[in-house]
């Protein structure tokens, strides 16, 4: 029986006992959140439905008690690794064992499946890190760097890169086709537990016992964040399925954290002691534990739970004086996004080990016949990643598309092992998806509009090298003259600056009505930390359409002046119109009376702009809600 907690936010769903005897890992399915995976001292490694306390199946085959175990994404397979350093990976729907890897020479301590590719990476007390071949029996590459255990593995989400957190105290990055390490990350102070890539974005994030949660921009390698507040070891983290916030698992306790500024949203009571495992279903945070034999399992309500807020806003400065020192504006950064291939909601069954003897010592007991055919029935596989019911609803199954026959078998174990990403695949559109505006980004692999055969004719004979550059050469002379212009252009914003000031040079600049050119002086400004209140009258109109851009680089400079201006000059805005009328006159005081006025009304216009962005998906989505929380004051009538 589910035991309701006294908070209506989170509560106990269910306690059982998982093992004969005590249990040493659990893993809940990420893609779902309604499988749980048990592995325990007796050697066997026991497959859950969250909301049941009755075991699916039960996995034997290991000699040595289970250290560790991980679903795939797809959750029709699960690895687990045992204190002798072996690894046995069992396909679920087929109830059999697929591979069993040897090569590890200590306990096992972490497990990841690669996102949409046949392997597989492990971790051990050994200090290694190993890149497996699900098809093959040995391991394709070996990562060694770390000086201690390592605790913690993720794929990125393009299966690119792997993160590994260890007790050294490091965060190393790896990338996975060339064997190397890319960075290394050493801020925190004490055994890093666990690493994760964001959902979207070029960032990750690492949990230690030095109870902070750090956060790294995956493009300039460097820290953005230290989220601060737990009193115990962070445990686990996730990031929330649109990566707007961050979940921090601790003992007895769930944080939600938000970052660029760092902040704290929300700090919800659980009382499920030191949390092994979070996962994310229908609104509802899953979180596992386990104590001696028995595993309990608790459900927090996100929708009761806060995932945003208002930040202070510090820092006043007089409309006369430029900023005091330069700062890094780094909470509207718009991040790269991980490119992936599209995946189905099941991957190509894979032919059973070719090992017969291991097959006869390892065994998939089915206890709930029932439960069984229902999650794991080939013919109605249940496409997990689209289900939308409620914890307590009885699952239905969902009929996936039909899966493609099996291709030819792997390369032989004879060959040499590589490691052969998955190419990308076009991802597929539906009729009801809404097209979304093209966005020109600012960094490409690349050019844009040069691609040689848009250049030539379509003709079935073949042109001439002379031809060729002809049809190449017709755009040459007026991107010439384009760029020539603009540097024309810029020559002369950069006289007027040196002949007269700043804001003499901008409104120049804003005159000439070529937005790269308003581009290129905003950011010096930003760079150098030249604001004053007098730019904020010129500019504002500006950022409006800046924002509505569809340069990526544009909307950047846009979001960081935004940023800056709210920072350094609302308060005094703000302050100024609230003042009470003062006696006599003071010239002074009415020139800044009007300034303030005409900043508030562009404001205002502009927070409007920003609500209606921070409703899109992505990192420009996330960008613009930074924005929309600095610009909350504005919602207050002055």
């Amino acid at each position: 029986m589910a035991a309701a907690s006294t908070t209506k936010i989170s509560w106990r769903l269910q306690e059982f006992e998982a093992h004969s005897s005590s249990v040493s890992c659990l893993a809940l399915g990420k893609s779902s959140g309604r499988l749980l995976a048990t592995g325990g001292e007796d050697c066997r490694v026991n497959i859950w439905a969250v909301s049941k306390a009755n075991c699916i199946m039960s996995l034997t085959g290991h000699k040595n008690p289970v250290e560790c175990v991980q679903f795939n994404m797809s959750e029709e397979q699960v690895v687990a690794g045992s204190q002798s350093g072996s690894i046995r990976v069992w396909d679920l729907e087929a109830a059999k064992i697929l591979r069993t890897l040897m090569g590890h020479k200590a306990n096992i301590t972490s497990l990841g499946f690669h996102p949409f590719g046949d392997f597989l990476a492990s971790s051990s007390l050994d200090t290694n890190i190993k890149l497996w071949d699900v098809r093959r029996k040995g391991y394709v590459f070996r990562y060694k760097g770390h000086t201690q255990a390592v605790r913690s593995l993720a794929f990125s989400p393009d299966g690119k890169w792997l993160a590994s957190a260890s007790d050294d105290c490091t965060v190393k990055l790896w990338d996975l086709t060339q064997g190397k390490t890319i960075t290394e990350f050493r801020s925190h102070t004490a055994a890093v537990n666990i690493v994760q890539f964001h959902p979207n974005e070029y960032l990750l994030a690492s949990g230690s016992c030095d109870r902070t949660i750090k956060l790294w921009d995956l493009e300039k390698f460097t820290m953005i964040g230290s989220l601060e507040g737990d009193t115990t070891p962070v445990r686990c983290i996730f990031f929330s399925p649109d990566g707007s916030c961050v979940y921090s698992g601790a003992t007895d306790s769930l944080r939600v954290f938000g970052w660029e500024p760092d902040r704290c949203f929300d700090v919800v009571p659980v009382g499920w002691g030191k949390v092994s495992d979070l996962a994310v279903c229908n609104q509802q945070l899953i979180g596992v534990s386990h104590q001696l034999s028995s595993v309990s399992s608790y459900v927090v309500d996100l929708k009761r739970v806060k995932k945003s807020g208002g930040s202070v806003i510090q820092g006043i400065i007089q409309d006369n004086q430029p900023l005091s020192e330069p700062k890094d504006p780094k909470g509207v950064a718009l991040r790269r996004n991980y490119e992936r291939p599209t995946t189905t909601c099941s991957s190509q069954r894979r032919s059973p080990s070719e090992d017969e003897a291991d097959e006869k010592l390892s065994s998939a007991e089915i206890h709930n016949a029932e439960d069984y055919k229902e999650i794991f029935q080939p013919k109605n596989a249940i496409c997990r990643s689209t289900v939308r019911l409620h914890l307590f609803a009885p699952p239905t199954v969902v009929s996936c598309a039909k899966r493609p026959a099996p291709s030819a078998v792997g390369p032989s174990s004879s060959d040499p092992p590589t490691f052969r990403p998955p190419p990308p695949q076009p991802p597929v559109t539906t009729a009801k998806s809404k097209p979304q505006p093209k966005i020109i980004l600012s960094t490409r692999n690349e050019p844009i509009g040069l691609n040689v055969a848009d250049f030539l004719p379509v003709s079935l004979k073949p042109l001439s090298d002379e031809e060729a550059l002809s049809q190449i050469k017709k755009g040459h002379d007026t991107m010439c003259v384009m760029l020539s212009s603009r540097h024309k252009n810029l020559e002369t914003v950069r006289a007027v600056w040196a002949r007269e000031d700043i804001k003499s040079a901008l409104d120049t600049a804003v005159s000439m009505n070529d937005l790269s050119i308003v581009v290129d002086i905003l950011n010096i400004i930003n760079l150098q930390s030249l604001w004053k209140l007098d730019l904020c009258t010129s500019i504002l109109p500006q950022i409006d359409k800046l924002l509505q851009s569809k340069y990526e680089s544009y909307m950047q400079t846009g979001c960081t002046s935004l940023k800056l201006i709210m920072k350094h000059f609302w308060m005094l805005i703000s302050d100024t119109l609230k003042a009470s009328p003062c006696v006599g006159v003071d010239i002074t005081r009415e020139e800044r009376h009007q300034k303030c006025r005409a900043c508030c009304k562009q404001l205002k216009n502009l927070s409007n702009i920003v609500k209606n962005k921070a409703a899109q998906v992505g990192r420009h989505g996330s960008a613009f809600k930074e924005l929309q929380l600095l610009m909350a004051p504005l919602d207050d009538s002055l």
